[in-house]
């Protein structure tokens, strides 16, 4: 099953919560509640209930706060930024401040950017100032000043988890703290986002005047919709300028006439409300109480999870004493009102260097397991934590690290980290499952066992207490998310096959010859030929290998290389990351007759033409590990339905459109495109590698392997012969007969490598393998791109070819050209 520790990111919804709302919608017709008939009016009613039952959850009233609804917390904060009353700077009246904690997500950073359209200054304030923040109180004759200003911190850092202060609401307030020394009127804004999720927010008690919050880190359904509460002392003056349908009481559209709605929610909420959105809320709510008793208790759940798993990671250590991880938090996880169920942290190797977070990632997704990486929308914390300073973000953006990719180490120092985090759905065997995790691919059997039950066993030198809590409910908190083994066939691997296309022999030798002449080494090592031993392509992405003798290429790459693709009921790509069996569907060309046969056990062959057909077009969206947009076309419902059988899942097979260039980026080359590859028109791997990476990948699994599933399981297009392995990484550009190509970069492999291409079966060892063979990171073959001859006559690729590379300048490793994750679908 999935084990999923992305809490803090969304919650999972459970299914009795879907079955109420789709009843609900079942019986009863919600219609527009701007309009006045009778659906109409039942959908405004239910909406208003959903405001009340959102301020009974918070333990307050229509009194004290108004429910403005947003698309989400990011919404909600745009809000506040834009309807603040500021006194910009340059009048006569002393100007506002918009002071926030460093520990914010970006969209509370972001208000600074409206802040600023508004000429007004921004402050950012570090947590430990805060505490010293009473210093700067006002004397009493300065407190008489009402120039409005906004101070915005997180109840709970979703970073780290730690709780901040609730208390600071009131001290803020009453000028008992002062974030700055400025005289004026403070108001407070409580990003509760992170923290209502698992743990209850009495706004009687702890009266901010904005709170915004998003409903699916709660519920996990319906997205795309948020709140803000605001307390009504402030309400009437925030300022408005957009009116959008449904906000105006009247207004003209000759002249310059407005007259807003006197409901604050209504002013406010600019057009149609997603109403059955707001509907589904209801239920989030019965089912929240029905299957938790509350948040209370989920805040005590979640944290026994968080302080049993801390308890054991921190604890763990190798043989030589070393930590295996370092844990970034401001607690010690003693007590749920100062520490969430969020752990931050990075993995270390024996010599305490950092394991970057994507190859945390990569390994845990072998185990099924779902994890957060990189500096989460909070880069102030980021740096606080990791010390990162102002200089290293700067550099390390002009190094091509952005937020979001899988850049995760620069110069050996880390960009950001790993995160777990539970909700009410955790259960002690998620906990149990990391840490086995986290044991398996860190420590032998030797140096450490995990204290499971209520037995302690000793780690290494240390020991954790064995008070850790039972969870009489976890077996009905769990998610029901289960992914079933299915018993899968063995199949032939690649087909191979030959083309007899060749361009006359005299000229063919001519262009070769010049070429040569022109891609001769400079400093290549040794004086063996280097030679072409094997070519495959992959006609369908993410299936099986067609592996022929020679083939002509094309302006993206080997002809019909990843033409097409099997993509889901929604369009989205269909990989072996979700779908092992593609590897067990074995497409062919035949030029001859102009089809593409394509074969599965227990499935008739069906063939598919090689022309095209777009009378069928539609633009689709590639997933965002292939982020590019690409036009395609549907290859009909016969081919269809031969998919949805073979795979027990609705899905389709489409085509690129040949009228469709994708550059990707690739500005320099007018004349070069891709297919439906990931990343490069080629793959190039070296059987002197294989057989390097064979001896660490035999030793782990305790028995031998056939150099040949290997080099399936790496699925590449070329296959070199080399004296030396790894010396391809070395290399800038290299010829192959007539054709020239520039290395683009190094591979950096995802989990498909765990996949037995002749079995659809997975073993982790290989990815773990190969990032211990190549001193933690998972590069294996470069990626190619073709620098076309300019020549009428088709080019020709061939088995027996000699390999002719030119050295880099610099012979270091470079890293690859882009942040995705690279596989070779």
């Amino acid at each position: 099953g999935i084990t999923y520790l992305d809490h803090a990111g969304s919650a999972l919804f459970p299914e009795s919560l879907l079955e109420a709302f789709t009843d609900d919608l079942r019986n009863n017709i919600y219609g527009n509640p701007h309009s006045q008939n009778i659906s109409s009016k039942l959908t405004y009613d239910t909406i208003e209930h959903v405001r009340y039952r959102i301020l009974q959850h918070f333990h307050t009233t229509a009194e004290d706060y108004t429910v403005i609804f947003t698309s989400g917390c990011t919404a909600a904060l745009k809000l506040v930024a834009e309807a603040f009353p500021w006194t910009p700077e340059g009048t006569k009246q002393p100007s506002s401040r918009f002071c926030y904690l460093t520990d914010s997500h970006t969209s509370v950073v972001g208000m600074r950017g409206v802040t600023a359209s508004m000429n007004v200054l921004s402050v950012p304030i570090k947590p430990k100032e805060m505490l010293l923040s009473g210093k700067n109180r006002l004397p009493a004759e300065e407190q008489n000043c009402t120039t409005p200003h906004l101070f915005s911190y997180p109840a709970q850092s979703n970073f780290s988890g730690t709780k901040y202060p609730l208390s600071w609401i009131q001290d803020i307030k009453s000028g008992k703290l002062c974030p700055i020394k400025i005289p004026g009127k403070w108001f407070v804004l409580l990003d509760a986002a992170s923290y209502v999720s698992s743990s209850p927010l009495d706004l009687g008690v702890h009266q901010a005047d904005f709170v915004p919050i998003s409903f699916y880190k709660i519920f996990g359904f319906p997205t795309g919709l948020g709140a803000l509460l605001v307390n009504n002392r402030i309400a009437p003056l925030l300022r408005k300028t957009y009116f959008g349908g449904g906000t105006a009481a009247a207004y003209l559209a000759g002249e310059d006439f407005y007259f807003p709605r006197k409901s604050i929610a209504e002013r406010f909420e600019d057009g149609t409300v997603s109403f059955l959105d707001i509907i589904a809320l209801k239920h989030g709510f019965d089912v929240l109480e029905k299957l938790t008793g509350g948040m209370e208790k989920i805040k005590q759940h979640t944290f026994a999870l968080a302080h049993y798993t801390y308890t054991v990671l921190s604890t763990l250590k190798y043989a030589n004493g070393a930590p295996v991880v370092r844990i970034y938090s401001d607690t010690d996880f003693s007590n749920p009102d100062a520490q969430g169920p969020i752990i931050n942290f990075n993995v270390l190797d024996e010599n305490g260097e950092v394991i970057g977070f994507s190859q945390v990632d990569k390994m845990a997704s072998l185990y099924n397991i779902h994890v957060r990486t990189g500096c989460f929308c909070n880069t102030g914390a980021c740096q606080m934590h990791l010390g990162i300073s102002n200089e290293d973000i700067q550099r390390n953006l002009q190094a091509g690290h952005v937020c979001g990719d899988d850049i995760d180490l620069i110069d050996g120092r880390p960009t950001g980290s790993v995160r777990i985090s539970f909700g009410y759905m955790s259960s002690f065997e998620d906990a149990q499952a990391f840490l086995k995790f986290i044991i398996a691919t860190r420590l032998s059997k030797s140096e450490t066992e995990i204290p499971f039950q209520s037995s302690v066993t000793k780690l290494t030198t240390e020991s954790v207490p064995d008070d850790h809590p039972s969870f009489n409910n976890a077996d009905k908190l769990s998610p029901i998310l289960h992914i079933s083994d299915r018993e899968l066939r063995n199949n032939s691997s690649a087909r191979k096959t030959t083309v007899n296309w060749q361009p006359p022999a005299s000229e063919a030798e001519s262009i070769r010859a010049a070429v040569s002449e022109t891609a001769v080494p400079t400093c290549r090592r040794g004086g063996k030929p280097i030679t072409v031993t094997n070519i495959y392509l992959y006609p369908i992405k993410s299936c099986s290998a067609f592996e022929v003798t020679e083939w002509p290429v094309g302006n993206r790459g080997l002809l019909y290389d990843r033409n097409w693709m099997v993509v889901n009921q929604n369009g989205v790509c269909m990989t072996q990351k979700q779908e092992p069996r593609l590897c067990l569907v074995f497409p062919s060309i035949d030029l001859k007759k102009n089809v593409m046969v394509i074969q599965a056990d227990g499935m008739d062959p069906i063939c598919v033409s090689l022309e095209e057909d777009t009378g069928k077009e539609a633009v689709i969206s590639e997933s965002k590990v292939c982020s590019h947009r690409v036009k395609t076309y549907d290859c009909g419902e016969v081919i269809a339905d031969w998919f949805s059988t073979l795979l027990s899942r609705p899905c389709r097979l489409i085509r690129q459109s040949s009228d469709m260039k994708n550059t990707k980026g690739l500005a320099s080359a007018t004349n070069i495109s891709l297919s439906l590859v990931n990343e490069a028109q080629y793959l190039l791997i070296n059987v002197a590698s294989i057989h390097q990476l064979k001896e660490h990948i035999s030793a782990r699994l305790g028995e031998p392997l056939e150099i040949e599933e290997i080099i399936r399981r790496f699925r590449a297009n070329i296959v070199i012969s080399s004296p030396e392995s790894f010396e391809e990484e070395e290399w800038a550009e290299i010829s192959i007969g007539a054709l020239q190509f520039q290395v683009m970069g190094p591979c950096s492999r995802c989990q498909i490598i765990c996949i037995d291409q002749q079995s659809g079966e997975r073993n982790k060892e290989f990815l773990q393998s190969l990032s211990a063979a190549r001193g933690r990171k998972t590069n294996f073959g470069i990626y190619l791109m073709n620098q076309p001859l300019r020549s009428s006559l088709p080019d020709i690729l061939s088995v027996g070819s000699q390999v002719l590379p030119v050295l880099k300048e610099n012979t270091e490793i470079q890293s690859p050209t882009s942040s995705e994750e690279k596989c070779s679908g």
